[in-house]
């Protein structure tokens, strides 16, 4: 049901003028799909063609490392058996670093059992899935990754804010 503070968008519309309150942060979004096989690569971006993110690709491990350095994403699909370096590798070298620890990671692999699952937990892994990824859980889940890195910069920026009033109000 429509209220009238929500009126249905035309197509001359953005796609965040219609977007939920809860999800105006997604245009403000980075997400890197990470994956050695290009139709995986394919799929997983036609999946989040829907959202109004940015999206970046990488073929590998290395290839990924690179372009977090260029690109900064909120949120890395980030699929586990790759060339040269595996996601595992990946997500222990950025959830290790200060600079990106705070990305969002999400597993995406065929992998499916249990000690796949403990191993990208143990590597610092924000959430998993497996493949074949179903649109519906993917796109749920990407959503509420992206909402807790865009809460957790609030709370970043709220927190900094409140120190620097409380630093001011020590020096008079």
């Amino acid at each position: 049901m429509m209220s009238q503070a929500d009126p249905p968008r035309t197509s001359g519309e953005s796609p965040s003028a219609s977007l939920p309150n809860n999800e105006s942060f997604l245009p403000q979004s980075t997400v890197l799909v990470v994956d050695d096989n290009p139709q995986n690569v394919e799929l997983l971006t036609a999946f989040l063609e829907s959202l109004p993110v940015k999206l970046v690709t990488a073929n590998d491990g290395v290839d990924a490392l690179d372009k977090v350095k260029q690109h900064n994403p909120d949120l890395i699909l980030l699929d586990v058996m790759m060339p040269r370096m595996s996601g595992f590798q990946v997500c222990k070298r950025l959830k290790g670093d200060p600079a990106t620890k705070d990305i969002q990671i999400l597993m995406v692999t065929a992998l499916n059992e249990l000690g796949d699952i403990e191993q990208a937990t143990e590597c610092g892994t924000d959430d998993f899935v497996s493949k074949p990824v179903n649109k519906f859980e993917l796109l749920t889940r990407v959503k509420s990754l992206l909402r807790v890195r865009h809460l957790k910069s609030e709370l970043e920026r709220a927190l900094t804010y409140l120190n620097e009033v409380e630093q001011e109000e020590e020096s008079l």
